[in-house]
């Protein structure tokens, strides 16, 4: 394991943090920052007006937007964030921010691509995403070795951040709640529910994503929020500190050691992308089984994703962290933010988190099992969908009862492996994307009024 700890600290130290942030970048300046311009419209169609009428698609602009935040709001939302601010200081949770509001340019390009590119496979469903876009896209030797490299990595991570690490943090979190409830019992539940949602393909896990997400993430925000009007009079402080401290670095105080400038930056934008997976292109998966006539309207929708898993919710756990003084007691990051809903609301503050915590990670789960569905059809034809599900299924249970010290090491390599065949697809296809663009907003897509 040696071995894959030091590619990791290359892979995420600054080479991959800043290509990824570096791509963001150019796509926001090609699209001439189209993502604060349409924000407001792109809001509107996802979360009010949520479907086309047409049939080109599996499931609705809505569901498919909860499918792709099912996967991205997880673990990294609570714990990510507590461990941005414990090694980079409140800084870090402004360039989450910063890193958020151009991976929204990626998420859009990911996901104009996965709709352009999609195809219908032997079921009649719609498959789409980084391996297909860059096989079909770019074409050549090139984009079949691009794609099949994203595929076979994808269907790997699958198993390890989009599976056994979920199911085991749930289980340990209710163990910890109720210790007399051993792990084993906790997977077979987890399995038998996540089987049920799974078994259906993505018009099941739509259904099942469309009305779950919207549930826990307002169950979390508003327990959040408590905090926060319990901590307002300390929250104008904290937004302040998070600002100054992103430039000016943080000094040693209580049991934080201090951290410059260069450690806010590396935490806080690894740790964004980390939570909303902009650049990894799991978002061009979920986008290209909706509903849609014309792939910028989907990106549009699905480039919201991001706003919401980092820019909204992201910062009710930072917020929460830093205002009520606990990030200073960095000794376990992980546990951040159960002492600042403890400190606030007394002990049901840690269960509301550590439920929060697994609602986060079933709903990982069932959006990366299609992920990893997607791909492993990539790679093996529809024959491989039915005995993949079944062992996915299989692996949650595993992962409940197992230590899994080195699949968190595999995780973050196959996580990084992906976002690099994908990045240059998104460079080498940028020009697809703002072709694209220009003829949605020029009207010479007319298959339905656009919205601006």
């Amino acid at each position: 394991m040696g071995f894959i700890e030091g590619f990791n600290n290359i892979l995420w130290g600054y080479l991959l943090v800043f290509l990824l942030l570096g791509v963001g970048i150019y796509l926001t300046y090609i699209l001439r920052g189209l993502q604060f311009k349409q924000l407001g419209p792109a809001l509107y169609l996802a979360l009010i007006k949520r479907k086309e009428e047409t049939q080109e698609g599996d499931i609705s602009h809505f569901q498919a937007l909860m499918t792709a935040l099912a996967a991205t709001v997880g673990t990294g939302n609570i714990v990510g964030v507590a461990t941005a601010i414990a090694a980079g200081g409140p800084g870090a949770l402004f360039w989450m921010w910063i890193t958020a509001l151009f991976g929204m340019a990626t998420k859009y390009s990911e996901a104009l691509l996965g709709v352009k590119y999609r195809h219908v496979d032997a079921a009649g469903e719609r498959s789409g995403g980084p391996a297909f876009y860059l096989t079909n896209g770019i074409g050549g030797p090139l984009g079949r070795v691009l794609g099949l490299l994203f595929a076979l990595f994808a269907a790997i991570a699958a198993f390890g951040i989009g599976n056994m690490v979920q199911s085991n943090a749930a289980a340990t979190q209710i163990n910890n709640i109720v210790p007399a409830i051993p792990k084993w019992t906790i997977g077979v539940v987890l399995m038998v529910l996540a089987g049920a949602v799974i078994l259906g393909g993505i018009k099941s896990i739509g259904r099942f994503t469309g009305f779950f997400v919207p549930f826990m993430a307002v169950f979390y925000m508003l327990a959040a929020t408590v905090v926060l009007i319990v901590n307002i009079d300390r929250v104008p402080a904290a937004i302040g500190l998070v600002i100054s401290d992103a430039f000016t670095g943080t000094a040693a105080t209580g049991g934080f050691l201090g951290a410059g400038v260069a450690a806010a930056i590396r935490f806080g934008i690894a740790r964004g992308l980390f939570s909303n997976e902009s650049g990894l292109g799991t978002g061009g998966i979920a986008a290209a089984a909706a509903q849609t006539t014309a792939p910028t309207r989907q990106a549009l929708v699905s480039m919201t994703q991001t706003f919401i898993d980092t820019i909204v919710i992201c910062s009710f756990t930072g917020l929460a962290i830093i205002s009520t003084g606990v990030w200073t007691q960095s000794d376990d990051p992980g546990e951040l933010t159960q002492l600042a809903f403890g400190a606030s609301i007394g002990a049901i503050g840690p269960v509301l988190v550590a439920v929060g915590l697994v609602f986060f990670a079933f709903s990982t789960l069932l959006g990366w099992a299609y992920y990893g569905e997607r791909n492993l059809e990539y790679l093996f034809g529809r024959v491989a969908v039915v005995p993949y599900r079944l062992l996915f299924i299989v692996a949650i249970l595993i992962g409940t009862v197992r230590e899994l010290e080195g699949l968190f090491l595999i995780s973050d390599l196959m996580n990084g492996m992906m976002a690099l065949p994908n990045l240059i697809g998104l460079l080498l296809l940028s020009g697809v994307v703002l072709r694209e663009t220009r003829a949605y907003f020029n009207g010479q897509d007319t298959s339905e009024p656009r919205v601006r």
